[in-house]
């Protein structure tokens, strides 16, 4: 069983050592976080402790199996918002003391780099490029808790600032949906917005300048009309916006091509793009594109299996069970929990480190 309560998703699935998903049960707080324009963490943790116990009934009713039929409970131990964390983590606990089954503590971000094993016969290493609402990093893949961290985000992580621009054009939330709708009638060439870091070496990211070049364009065009801005002009932003992120992504990808071919020579030639982000259709088909180039082949989970969800978790349990990695009771819950914990520290990268 794996449970999945890091942010604003509340997810128990049940999975087989053999890679069937036997239940998959995703509850979203979209409509309770939508008045914010973001996950609120008091409120999604409160709604986490309303739900967890009644998915979890269900997914074992959905599996059509018992707790006799567990061979052991996996839970998100972090990174993520706290409050939620520690309420997945102690419903948890509670369930492996009560029936006597190993806990397996799982890192939230092990959950979005190992989920491609579960639907694809894929071995170690591979490159990784982990987009998500809270983390943008490219990784080398080296094995179950090994990883080699070759950049992260600096500041804004990729979805994060989906959101935050979704906010100043007035899309909506969640926001790279909205975005992505509204920049397929864009065009993404109107605005020079700028590239961060592109150019530069290494592979971190860098997108709270280009979050703030969105605000400045749609401040002056505003101004220039009264206040009001066209249908035309918020599309045009929205994908001048994405093109800028898309662009900014696979410059630093390359880099970190070029340092996979050169340190791992003769491995798999396989970028695998995950997390939430990695739904987006036009990066997706970007990063195709350069992977066709350089020899590379790309990979993605299912769109289900892209976004939060328990799935992810059970499997790196699974993963997990297989080296008997198991987690004591006294397993605490953790805001912050890099995957590669000895990876020189990115200044400014913080929690998304």
């Amino acid at each position: 069983m794996g449970i999945e309560s890091s942010c604003d998703e509340t997810a128990v699935a049940i999975v087989s050592n053999d890679k069937k998903i036997l239940s998959n049960i995703i509850l979203t707080q979209l409509e309770e976080h939508m008045p914010y324009g973001g996950v609120v963490p008091e409120i999604a943790a409160r709604s986490h402790i309303d739900h967890l116990n009644r998915l979890v009934r269900r997914a074992l009713s959905e599996a059509k199996i018992g707790f006799d039929d567990i061979s052991a409970i996996a839970v998100t131990s972090g990174p993520g918002l706290i409050g939620g964390v520690m309420v997945g983590l102690m419903t948890a606990k509670a369930m492996a003391y009560a029936r006597g089954l190993p806990l397996i503590s799982v890192n939230h971000l092990e959950g979005h780099a190992l989920s491609i094993r579960l639907t694809e016969e894929i071995s170690f290493p591979y490159l990784l490029l982990l987009v998500s609402g809270g983390h943008c990093q490219l990784l080398v893949v080296k094995g179950v808790g090994d990883y080699e961290r070759l950049g992260t985000t600096i500041d804004d992580a990729a979805g994060e600032a989906f959101d935050k621009t979704a906010k100043i054009l007035g899309l909506g939330y969640p926001g790279g949906p909205a975005v992505e709708k509204a920049a397929a009638q864009g065009d993404p060439n109107r605005f020079k917005f700028p590239r961060p870091l592109k150019g530069k070496p290494g592979s971190n990211f860098s997108f709270s300048g280009l979050k703030t070049a969105v605000l400045r364009a749609r401040d002056q065009l505003s101004a220039e009309q009264d206040g009001k801005l066209k249908r035309q002009d918020i599309c045009d932003l929205a994908a001048s916006f994405q093109k800028a992120l898309t662009d900014a992504i696979l410059d630093r990808v390359q880099n970190a091509m070029d340092y996979y071919l050169e340190n791992y020579q003769n491995k798999n030639k396989m970028l695998v793009i995950a997390g939430g982000v990695a739904a987006n259709s036009s990066i997706k088909e970007q990063l195709e594109g350069l992977c066709d180039k350089r020899g590379f082949e790309l990979k993605a989970p299912p769109m289900n299996l892209c976004t939060d969800n328990g799935a992810m978790i059970a499997w790196v349990g699974v993963e997990k069970f297989e080296g008997q990695q198991f987690s004591g009771l006294d397993t605490g819950a953790v805001a912050r929990w890099p995957l590669d914990p000895d990876a020189t520290p990115a200044i400014g990268a913080g929690a998304k480190a």
